[in-house]
């Protein structure tokens, strides 16, 4: 095997292809290289490593995945080692001239002896590639030489593997084009006339040398500029250090003992506008690290300490010029290119020295004394900025461009990368939260995946054939969604095959598992392992469709996977909802609910002409499984009704919810069947709910809360129907901002007893000089409600409703009573003031209730009690209209009232 024609074709002063017999590092695997070449004619150079050179055979039509596609493969000269990192354009009038694409690259393991096989005109061997995997065949034809051009004829033949597709799923060069380097296409790779081999370079410096000035050219050419530090002089890489005391929002307080990172909402479009900062997206680990003088710890988004396990990182981190710190990041290793590389860090963190690790910060919670949570994220930036040393070689400050986001993520994509994460440079530090202000974009799909059981190996293959995968619904169940058998190395194939034989069990955890022929020969195991899998989308029966395995997904737990949805951005100022249009469907967005001022967003349905159960629902952003559900079978009203109702109702609904602990009336199966109280979350919550950490014993506990529209519709596909918030919110839960009279009156109390009770009350708590809002429940009583300032303990507001409460039933005693007892009820209103009890609940504003007729717990003008209107008066179906032709909501001024229940009021009513 030799050099020599290769050489004698190629002029190298005028060829950027490089010659042949550089130094290379020595490795155990043998390597394989397939690129893409548009010369005269477009072909795959197909190339093996052995005994140092690559063996080459140009392939016409591509390598197929069908075992029934013979493709041709034309023995051509070897090629060195260094031309399977050659991506670039070879000049006209040389061999060769044209466009070249690193299409897919790994290594390859032959069956028996690879020199004889191929002597003999047979070659057997597995594949690892990045696109290509499993048993494969080149086989030299009888003929020997193909009568169009004098060189061997050879026919590559994929085996009848778990790699192995039929049909239009076969079809991978269609399917992928890409580059496996950078991510570009070889008609963008020939308009870039800058990136050609250079022979004088190394392989690092030319494939990293092409990506960083695409990258930078990319960046001139959209206009964006480099988000700086006020009074940073040009090409600056850090900022003057800025004194945290002096950023607005800042808060004198100490180091905080723990701290959840913000989580970003998945989006189908990057937004537009100067009022967002775009990001790379790092393809790594987040972690969050906690400084406290020389004690580092690294946290990964779920609690879990990573320092014993990322010590380098530890050590840098001790780097950072501060004194205390709450750090946010990316733990990841950056690849030859420029990109960071899932693979390589999984590599990196087997090592014990970390060598290759980097982290990329790119927000400061919290430092030296000051809580910067409530800072806009551009100071927190600049802060940021002033504290990482310049020319670190683990730390590095994170790339970010200010606006022009179509040509970040365009730029992003053809560079390879993941995608970006964009955010509101306004936006404050929501801990653990998922919110609008921090969005990512993906430039392809992939996502977490559960593992749940895996089949045995065929051929030479050792470890495993193919794993299978799921992700958890709302109801905490398995999902069943296919399964992956290309990604994998040989070391890895051996690790994952000695864990996953520890969790073997009998039965499938798969709601949904495959049966029959599918499940033939299947491992059982317990679903606690989480891969990372790419692929090119989802079908219709939910299950993935070229799947490959990226790496294990150590730092997520398998209870937190859920299928990612992507949604629309969030609309800039003044603009209206997105709305996309698709053949046969209409898909209408809608945004989180503004608090206090916005109208309701349109409906956020995906339906078509004729709608089914099968038919894809989406409102506000959550996906609606079984949409046509009936749960109010008397009103006619289903899931898809009840989730569009809070839709709409939401920004009304949200401000009465938002940061304040929610009990929840689930009813999955409709009002009429089984429902059941909740109020602790668990993994089933979606994200974008709201944990908030309550005391509870002689501990915590985790309570929900919902702060968007899009929790709120979260919640309603959950299967909750009612919502019953405390009275006081985060961060004051021990201070009621609000009391509540509840007026539950007995059976045959007449609802003009009802309205002369509330008229009392009224006056009464005017007589304290405080002001009083009135809502009905759904049922049959009404709420007199007062909002406060936070001033009181819990004990104090119970006492002092019940003093209320107390001098009213003193007052009339043949028409009020202060006890639970039904006995004592008969004929008269019990006042129920036990609902300003910590933990105790009311049915909020706006909520429906899971009685007949889905009535709304609705908020009314004290006028507005001439008629009656208890029960279903007001309901799903014209609450929303009655909202929308009113001219003032009658608790439009709930929010603005400051009032407090003094130490002098206390005495009057005791």
């Amino acid at each position: 095997m030799t050099l020599q024609r290769y050489r004698e074709k190629r002029d190298f002063k005028a060829t950027p292809e490089p010659s042949g017999g550089g130094a290379r590092k020595k490795s155990k695997q043998l390597s394989f290289v397939i690129q893409k070449h548009a010369a005269s004619h477009l072909h795959y150079d197909f190339r093996l490593e052995l005994d140092g050179v690559l063996l080459s055979w140009a392939v016409p039509k591509g390598p197929s995945l069908d075992p029934a596609d013979k493709r041709l493969a034309m023995h051509v000269e070897d090629h060195p080692l260094e031309y399977g990192d050659f991506e670039g354009i070879i000049p006209a009038k040389q061999y060769g001239g044209g466009t070249v694409l690193l299409w897919d690259r790994g290594t390859w393991t032959p069956t028996g002896d690879a020199a004889a096989a191929y002597q003999k005109g047979r070659l057997k061997f597995e594949l690892a590639g990045e696109k290509l995997r499993g048993g494969w065949n080149l086989v030299r034809t009888h003929g020997g030489k193909y009568a169009g051009g004098g060189k061997e004829a050879w026919l590559l033949i994929k085996e009848n593997d778990d790699f192995a597709r039929r049909g239009v799923d076969a079809r991978i060069v269609d399917a992928q084009p890409e580059s496996v380097a950078s991510g570009r296409t070889i008609e963008e790779i020939a308009k870039d006339t800058a990136h050609v081999w250079q022979s004088n370079r190394s392989v690092a410096e030319n494939v990293k040398g092409g990506a960083l000035a695409t990258a930078e050219k990319g960046r001139k050419r959209a206009g964006s500029k480099a988000v700086k530090a006020p009074g940073a002089s040009e090409g600056a890489e850090q900022s003057a250090r800025i004194v945290p005391a002096k950023v607005k929002g800042s808060v004198k307080a100490t180091l905080p003992k723990t701290l959840s990172p913000e989580l970003a909402t998945l989006v189908d479009t990057i937004p537009k506008g100067d009022d967002w900062l775009h990001e790379i997206k790092y393809d790594g680990y987040r972690m969050v690290c906690r400084v406290d003088g020389n004690d580092v710890r690294i946290l990964s988004r779920n609690g879990k300490d990573w320092t014993a396990e990322l010590p380098s990182i530890a050590e840098a981190v001790k780097r950072l010029k501060v004194k205390s710190a709450w750090v946010d990041g990316e733990v990841a290793v950056m690849s030859p290119d420029g990109r960071t590389s899932f693979q390589q860090l999984q590599n990196a963190l087997s090592d014990s020295s970390g060598a290759d690790l980097m982290y990329f910060v790119f927000d400061l919670p919290y430092v030296d004394g000051y809580d910067l949570r409530n800072a806009p994220l551009s100071a927190r930036k600049d802060v940021l900025r002033g504290v990482v040393p310049a020319g670190d070689s683990v730390l590095r400050y994170g790339v970010e461009v200010l606006g022009n986001g179509e040509q970040f993520i365009e730029q992003a994509c053809k560079l390879g990368f993941e995608g970006a994460v964009s955010k509101k440079i306004a936006s404050t530090y929501k801990d653990g939260a998922r919110n609008r202000e921090w969005i990512k974009v993906k430039c392809g799909k992939r996502q977490e995946m559960v593992i749940g059981g895996f089949t045995d190996p065929q051929g030479s293959r050792a470890g495993f054939g193919a794993l299978l995968l799921g992700v958890y619904e709302s109801d905490a169940t398995l999902r069943y969604s296919g399964r992956v058998g290309t990604g994998f190395d040989d070391r890895l194939l051996s690790e994952l095959r000695r864990a996953l034989d520890k969790l073997e069990r009998d039965k499938p955890a798969f709601s949904n598992p495959p049966r029959g022929y599918e499940a033939k020969g299947v491992h059982w195991v317990e679903p606690r392992l989480v891969g990372e899998v790419s692929f090119t989308e989802w079908t219709d029966e939910g299950t993935l469709r070229h799947p490959s395995f990226q790496g294990l997904r150590k730092d997520k737990k398998a209870t937190d996977v859920v299928r990612e949805r992507a949604v629309a951005p969030p609309p800039q100022v003044g603009e209206k909802p997105a709305t996309k249009t698709t053949t046969g469907a209409t898909t209408r967005v809608a945004t989180p609910a503004a608090m206090k001022t916005s109208r309701p967003p349109a409906s956020a349905v995906v339906t078509s002409s004729k709608t089914s159960t099968k038919d894809l629902v989406v409102v506000a952003g959550v996906t609606i499984s079984h949409p046509d559900k009936i749960l109010f079978p008397e009103a006619k009203l289903t899931k898809r009704d009840l989730a569009s109702y809070y839709e709409k109702i939401a920004p009304w609904l949200v401000p009465q919810l938002a940061g304040r602990p929610l009990s929840l009336v689930r009813c999955p199966d409709g009002w009429k069947a089984q429902c059941f109280y909740q109020k602790h979350a668990d993994k089933s919550v979606n994200a974008e709910v709201t944990r908030v950490e309550v005391p509870e014993g002689k501990g915590t506990a985790t309570y929900m809360a919902a702060d968007s529209a899009m929790a709120v519709v979260a919640l309603s596909q959950w299967g909750v129907t009612e919502f019953h918030p405390w009275g006081s919110r985060v961060p004051k839960l021990d201070r009621p901002d609000r009391l509540i009279f509840d007026f539950d009156p007995d059976d045959s109390v007449a609802w003009s007893d009802i309205v002369s009770a509330a008229q009392l009350m009224r006056t009464l708590l005017g007589e304290l000089q405080l002001t009083p809002f009135l809502k009905t429940t759904g049922g049959k009583g009404l709420h007199v409600v007062v909002p406060i300032r936070p001033t009181l303990q819990w004990p104090e507001a119970k006492a002092f409703t019940k003093s209320v409460a107390d001098l009213l039933v003193r007052t009339f005693p043949d028409r009020f009573i202060a006890t639970l007892s039904k006995a004592k009820r008969s004929g008269k209103i019990f006042i129920d003031y036990l609902r300003n009890a910590e933990g105790a609940t009311a049915i909020a504003a706006y909520s429906v209730r899971a009685r007949s007729g889905a009535p709304v717990a609705t908020p009314i003008d004290w006028a507005e009690m001439s008629t009656d209107i208890r029960f279903d008066h007001f309901n799903v179906t014209n609450v929303p209209a009655r909202l929308a032709r009113m001219k003032k909501d009658p608790w439009a001024e709930v929010f603005d009232v400051r009032q407090a229940v003094t130490k002098s009021l206390l005495a009057r009513v005791s």
